[in-house]
């Protein structure tokens, strides 16, 4: 499982704080803690008035880059504020995100060409996000057409079918199994990500529902994740969904994290 760690973004009351008080030490620690549990990537989000968000994207990056070697991912939904910004990382990281809304693909696509860059791919174009999986799927199928002809592979791209409410449509999780499914039998190497507490959204013990629908979502194939992995039970439900799958050799993985203190109940 790819971990991309969610924990700075200014959306949350503490980050929007620190991020107001310049406080930081409290962004590092964040990044630190994330790196440490294992986050493949650090996702920096700013979520501040647009003519403030470059620079405080600036400020993250550097505070974030001096505290850990872990890769960024650059999060925010203005093209133009990515792109003003993407010299500014200190090695290859991902770009969040692309889609067929307005001129996402047209700015974002070639600041991956000639490097190592990975991209987020969300399924919704100028009318929002579908319902249906033949429109995600042609969607999809647009983004990784525009990708390859500047020569980007699907193994860089991370597809986000848009994790929908439990609370709103019942069938939520169903149909996600099925974009999954779908997506990566159309391509085989293509990542499969989201935000799966968003399933939860509205109903009560979130926790439970979002460990339950991570682990359906990774037998169906999803492989990336955009989540908070100092969330012991949640990379417990990740590291023994694999096990349980057949795909860690001895239980070799879920051990080394046990070990180490990655997984296991809160307070153990």
């Amino acid at each position: 499982m790819i971990i991309i760690g969610e924990k700075i973004n200014g959306s949350i009351p503490a980050v929007k704080a620190a991020i107001e008080k310049r406080d930081a030490a409290f962004i590092a620690d964040r990044a630190i803690k994330q790196a440490e549990a294992g986050a493949d990537f650090i996702d920096i989000c700013a979520s501040t008035a647009p003519e403030e968000e470059i620079k405080t994207l600036q400020w993250l990056m550097a505070v974030v880059q001096d505290a850990v070697d872990t890769p960024l991912c650059i999060d925010s939904p203005n093209p133009r504020a990515i792109e003003a910004v993407f010299k500014d990382a200190n090695k290859p990281g991902m770009i969040n995100s692309i889609s067929e809304e307005g001129e996402k693909c047209q700015v974002l696509l070639p600041l991956l060409v000639g490097n190592s860059w990975e991209v987020v791919g969300l399924t919704c174009d100028n009318k929002g996000i579908p319902c249906d999986l033949e429109t995600k799927l042609a969607i999809t199928g647009r983004m990784v057409e525009k990708a390859d002809k500047l020569g980007i592979t699907p193994d860089r791209i991370h597809i986000d079918p848009c994790v929908m409410a439990l609370s709103t449509e019942n069938n939520a999780l169903v149909n996600l199994g099925n974009e999954i499914r779908a997506i990566k039998a159309l391509y085989p190497t293509i990542h499969v990500t989201g935000a799966i507490s968003n399933i939860s959204f509205g109903l009560p013990v979130r926790p439970l529902l979002n460990k339950t629908a991570m682990a359906f979502a990774m037998e169906a194939g999803m492989d990336s994740a955009v989540l908070d992995p100092t969330n012991r039970e949640m990379m417990g439900t990740i590291f023994a969904t694999y096990a349980l799958m057949g795909q860690d050799k001895h239980c070799r993985k879920y051990s080394k994290a046990y070990r180490a203190g990655i997984i296991g109940p809160v307070g153990q």
